[in-house]
């Protein structure tokens, strides 16, 4: 079975498979804070492009905050798993409960790691959406949406590891998916890495700030 030491390894590799995209002016590199970010920004050094983020925030069904039963992103987007939220009969103000939370964390992780600097304008740019997998694919979908709002050019999704089903699923729904490995059977994301410690908010910062600088330069 194929694993990663870590998101930067990760990284790395998953910047091999994109090397067809780099130097390219239009392009930019989002993450999914916060585990998505050291995988993109290697992703973004190695293209030589700027990184961003996508701030989106999964929806854990109550009693299991680790089960997605949806995401939310910036400007209302919402992003259900039907299935999920059937299976386990979660009532629609369960899902009020935690849509307002999650609201607040949106915008307190919006401040930490943006500050007052705008959302970057993606009309017409080439987009790689970088994650450090993909479980049920619903804080993906999110994204997706919210960055379909900006009418974008193309939007590459790029993620070290994907169930088959999600990867096969979100064909369909933007121009390309890159993922490293494609398991029919998954399990977690974790599974996948020797090393899967927390992201923290310091560290999304100071690989935001790193980048910006070097572009700068």
């Amino acid at each position: 079975m194929r694993r990663f030491r870590n998101r930067t390894e990760a990284g790395q590799q998953l910047a091999k498979k994109l090397s067809a995209y780099a130097n390219r002016a239009d392009l930019l590199v989002l993450g999914l804070p916060r585990g998505g970010v050291p995988v993109a920004y290697e992703v973004a050094v190695e293209l030589n492009v700027p990184l961003d983020i996508c701030l989106v925030r999964k929806l854990g069904a109550p009693g299991n905050k680790e089960l997605a039963m949806g995401a939310i992103g910036m400007g209302g987007v919402m992003v259900l798993n039907h299935d999920v939220v059937e299976s386990l009969q979660v009532s629609q103000e369960a899902i009020a409960r935690v849509v307002a939370l999650e609201e607040k964390e949106l915008e307190r992780r919006d401040r930490a790691y943006r500050g007052d600097r705008p959302f970057p304008n993606l009309q017409e740019r080439a987009i790689v959406l970088v994650d450090d997998g993909i479980a049920t694919g619903a804080t993906l979908r999110a994204a997706i949406a919210t960055l379909k709002q900006q009418k974008p050019a193309s939007i590459i999704v790029a993620v070290p590891v994907a169930p088959l089903s999600s990867y096969n699923e979100l064909k369909a729904e933007v121009d390309e998916v890159v993922s490293l490995v494609t398991p029919e059977r998954f399990y977690s994301i974790s599974v996948w890495y020797d090393q899967f410690e927390q992201t923290t908010d310091e560290e999304v910062r100071h690989l935001l700030q790193e980048r910006a600088s070097a572009i700068a330069s």
